[in-house]
Protein backbone atom coordinates (compact mmCIF):
# COMPACT_ATOMS: atom_id res chain seq x y z
CA UNK A 1 0.00 0.00 0.00
CA UNK A 2 1.48 3.43 -1.09
CA UNK A 3 2.48 5.81 1.81
CA UNK A 4 2.13 9.46 1.96
CA UNK A 5 3.49 12.05 3.86
CA UNK A 6 3.72 16.02 4.20
CA UNK A 7 6.40 17.68 4.89
CA UNK A 8 5.27 21.14 6.48
CA UNK A 9 2.44 22.27 8.53
CA UNK A 10 1.69 25.60 7.81
CA UNK A 11 -1.28 27.05 6.24
CA UNK A 12 -1.33 25.18 2.67
CA UNK A 13 0.41 21.68 4.90
CA UNK A 14 -2.79 21.92 7.24
CA UNK A 15 -5.64 22.38 3.97
CA UNK A 16 -3.80 19.27 2.22
CA UNK A 17 -4.07 17.61 5.37
CA UNK A 18 -7.85 18.46 5.49
CA UNK A 19 -8.10 16.71 1.81
CA UNK A 20 -6.84 14.02 3.01
CA UNK A 21 -8.91 13.91 6.10
CA UNK A 22 -12.16 14.36 4.28
CA UNK A 23 -11.38 11.02 2.96
CA UNK A 24 -10.34 8.67 5.58
CA UNK A 25 -6.74 8.66 3.54
CA UNK A 26 -3.71 8.04 6.12
CA UNK A 27 -1.17 10.93 5.87
CA UNK A 28 2.10 11.51 8.16
CA UNK A 29 3.00 15.29 8.99
CA UNK A 30 6.29 16.75 9.88
CA UNK A 31 8.01 19.38 10.69
CA UNK A 32 11.33 20.10 11.61
CA UNK A 33 9.87 20.26 15.46
CA UNK A 34 8.89 17.68 17.85
CA UNK A 35 5.96 16.32 16.59
CA UNK A 36 4.29 16.73 19.99
CA UNK A 37 4.47 20.59 18.87
CA UNK A 38 2.00 20.24 16.42
CA UNK A 39 -0.18 16.95 17.57
CA UNK A 40 -3.72 18.94 18.82
CA UNK A 41 -3.40 20.55 15.28
CA UNK A 42 -3.28 16.95 13.64
CA UNK A 43 -5.94 15.53 15.84
CA UNK A 44 -8.19 18.54 15.41
CA UNK A 45 -8.05 17.75 11.38
CA UNK A 46 -8.56 13.99 11.75
CA UNK A 47 -7.82 10.72 12.97
CA UNK A 48 -6.00 10.10 9.04
CA UNK A 49 -3.45 12.36 10.13
CA UNK A 50 -0.36 11.01 12.01
CA UNK A 51 1.98 13.52 13.23
CA UNK A 52 5.62 12.46 12.91
CA UNK A 53 9.28 13.02 13.07
CA UNK A 54 11.05 14.10 9.35
CA UNK A 55 12.76 11.51 9.79
CA UNK A 56 9.95 9.58 9.89
CA UNK A 57 8.02 10.86 7.18
CA UNK A 58 10.53 10.90 4.70
CA UNK A 59 10.08 7.20 4.80
CA UNK A 60 6.96 7.52 2.57
CA UNK A 61 6.22 6.77 -0.64
CA UNK A 62 4.70 10.30 -1.70
CA UNK A 63 6.34 13.04 0.46
CA UNK A 64 4.58 16.38 -0.17
CA UNK A 65 6.62 19.41 0.03
CA UNK A 66 5.02 21.93 1.59
CA UNK A 67 7.87 24.77 2.85
CA UNK A 68 9.09 27.14 2.34
CA UNK A 69 10.76 27.25 -1.12
CA UNK A 70 13.54 28.63 0.72
CA UNK A 71 13.43 25.30 2.94
CA UNK A 72 13.26 22.95 0.42
CA UNK A 73 17.47 21.58 0.10
CA UNK A 74 16.97 21.47 4.26
CA UNK A 75 14.51 19.31 3.44
CA UNK A 76 16.28 17.23 0.55
CA UNK A 77 19.79 17.01 3.11
CA UNK A 78 17.23 14.33 5.63
CA UNK A 79 18.22 12.05 2.68
CA UNK A 80 21.55 10.92 0.63
CA UNK A 81 19.26 9.50 -2.54
CA UNK A 82 15.71 9.70 -3.06
CA UNK A 83 15.48 7.08 -5.38
CA UNK A 84 11.58 6.02 -6.58
CA UNK A 85 10.03 8.34 -4.03
CA UNK A 86 7.87 10.54 -5.42
CA UNK A 87 7.87 14.59 -4.25
CA UNK A 88 4.71 16.50 -4.77
CA UNK A 89 6.66 20.40 -5.14
CA UNK A 90 3.59 22.50 -3.30
CA UNK A 91 5.97 25.39 -3.16
CA UNK A 92 6.00 28.63 -4.52
CA UNK A 93 9.18 30.27 -5.13
CA UNK A 94 7.29 34.02 -4.89
CA UNK A 95 10.07 36.83 -3.75
CA UNK A 96 13.31 34.87 -4.96
CA UNK A 97 15.80 35.97 -7.17
CA UNK A 98 15.08 34.86 -10.65
CA UNK A 99 19.34 34.98 -10.67
CA UNK A 100 19.09 32.34 -7.88
CA UNK A 101 16.94 29.91 -10.25
CA UNK A 102 19.69 29.62 -12.60
CA UNK A 103 16.53 30.21 -15.29
CA UNK A 104 15.55 27.26 -14.56
CA UNK A 105 11.84 26.47 -13.47
CA UNK A 106 11.91 26.19 -9.85
CA UNK A 107 10.23 22.80 -9.60
CA UNK A 108 13.54 21.82 -11.61
CA UNK A 109 15.59 23.81 -8.71
CA UNK A 110 13.97 21.44 -6.42
CA UNK A 111 14.27 18.17 -8.38
CA UNK A 112 18.15 19.00 -9.11
CA UNK A 113 18.42 18.97 -4.62
CA UNK A 114 16.11 15.68 -4.43
CA UNK A 115 18.44 13.18 -6.21
CA UNK A 116 16.79 10.45 -7.40
CA UNK A 117 13.40 11.43 -6.62
CA UNK A 118 10.28 11.66 -8.61
CA UNK A 119 9.28 15.58 -8.63
CA UNK A 120 5.93 16.28 -9.64
CA UNK A 121 4.71 20.06 -9.77
CA UNK A 122 1.21 20.25 -8.06
CA UNK A 123 -1.26 21.48 -5.55
CA UNK A 124 0.20 24.47 -5.28
CA UNK A 125 -1.52 27.09 -7.73
CA UNK A 126 -4.61 27.18 -5.06
CA UNK A 127 -4.49 29.62 -1.63
CA UNK A 128 -4.78 27.34 1.38
CA UNK A 129 -8.25 28.11 1.94
CA UNK A 130 -9.39 27.49 -1.33
CA UNK A 131 -7.48 23.84 -1.45
CA UNK A 132 -9.06 23.10 1.76
CA UNK A 133 -12.16 23.00 0.53
CA UNK A 134 -14.44 20.18 -0.67
CA UNK A 135 -13.34 19.97 -3.79
CA UNK A 136 -16.80 18.83 -5.02
CA UNK A 137 -18.20 22.19 -6.54
CA UNK A 138 -21.64 22.38 -8.12
CA UNK A 139 -21.59 18.59 -9.67
CA UNK A 140 -17.92 19.62 -10.86
CA UNK A 141 -14.81 18.60 -9.39
CA UNK A 142 -11.83 21.64 -8.05
CA UNK A 143 -8.83 21.40 -11.04
CA UNK A 144 -5.20 20.60 -9.33
CA UNK A 145 -2.56 21.43 -12.16
CA UNK A 146 0.29 19.05 -12.43
CA UNK A 147 3.50 18.97 -14.20
CA UNK A 148 6.27 16.41 -14.46
CA UNK A 149 9.15 15.02 -15.93
CA UNK A 150 8.51 11.68 -15.29
CA UNK A 151 5.27 10.68 -15.91
CA UNK A 152 4.56 7.58 -14.64
CA UNK A 153 4.92 9.91 -11.04
CA UNK A 154 2.87 12.47 -12.75
CA UNK A 155 -0.01 9.59 -13.70
CA UNK A 156 0.81 8.50 -10.15
CA UNK A 157 -0.27 11.36 -8.64
CA UNK A 158 -3.03 12.09 -11.04
CA UNK A 159 -4.93 9.26 -9.64
CA UNK A 160 -4.08 10.46 -6.10
CA UNK A 161 -5.58 13.52 -6.79
CA UNK A 162 -8.85 11.96 -8.01
CA UNK A 163 -8.73 9.91 -5.21
CA UNK A 164 -9.00 12.74 -2.97
CA UNK A 165 -11.91 14.41 -5.10
CA UNK A 166 -9.99 16.55 -7.35
CA UNK A 167 -9.67 16.69 -11.11
CA UNK A 168 -5.93 16.67 -12.21
CA UNK A 169 -4.69 18.38 -15.55
CA UNK A 170 -1.21 17.69 -16.38
CA UNK A 171 0.89 20.79 -17.84
CA UNK A 172 3.47 18.32 -19.51
CA UNK A 173 7.12 18.77 -18.16
CA UNK A 174 8.63 21.21 -15.60
CA UNK A 175 9.82 23.60 -17.69
CA UNK A 176 6.85 24.15 -19.85
CA UNK A 177 3.95 23.20 -17.76
CA UNK A 178 5.67 24.20 -14.70
CA UNK A 179 6.38 27.55 -15.61
CA UNK A 180 2.72 27.94 -15.84
CA UNK A 181 2.35 27.47 -12.24
CA UNK A 182 5.52 28.92 -10.65
CA UNK A 183 6.29 32.71 -9.06
CA UNK A 184 8.77 35.01 -11.17
CA UNK A 185 10.69 36.80 -8.88
CA UNK A 186 7.60 39.14 -7.79
CA UNK A 187 5.14 37.91 -10.67
CA UNK A 188 2.87 34.87 -10.98
CA UNK A 189 2.79 31.84 -13.79
CA UNK A 190 -0.80 32.42 -15.76
CA UNK A 191 -2.13 29.97 -14.03
CA UNK A 192 -1.44 30.42 -10.75
CA UNK A 193 -4.63 31.19 -8.69
CA UNK A 194 -7.06 30.22 -10.90
CA UNK A 195 -9.50 28.26 -9.63
CA UNK A 196 -11.04 26.45 -12.40
CA UNK A 197 -14.02 23.31 -11.89
CA UNK A 198 -13.89 20.19 -14.46
CA UNK A 199 -17.19 19.16 -15.11
CA UNK A 200 -17.49 15.04 -16.65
Amino acid sequence: MTTYAIVGFGKIGQALARTFARRGIEVSVATTRDPESFASKAAAIGPAIRPATLADAINADVIFLAVRFEAHSDVAKALPDWQGKIIVDVTNAYGVPLEKLGDQASAQVVANAFAGGRVVKGFNHLVAGVLEQDPDVHGGRRAVFLASEDEAAATEIGKLAEDLGFAPINLGGLSAGGLLVQAFGNKWGHLIFKDLVKFD
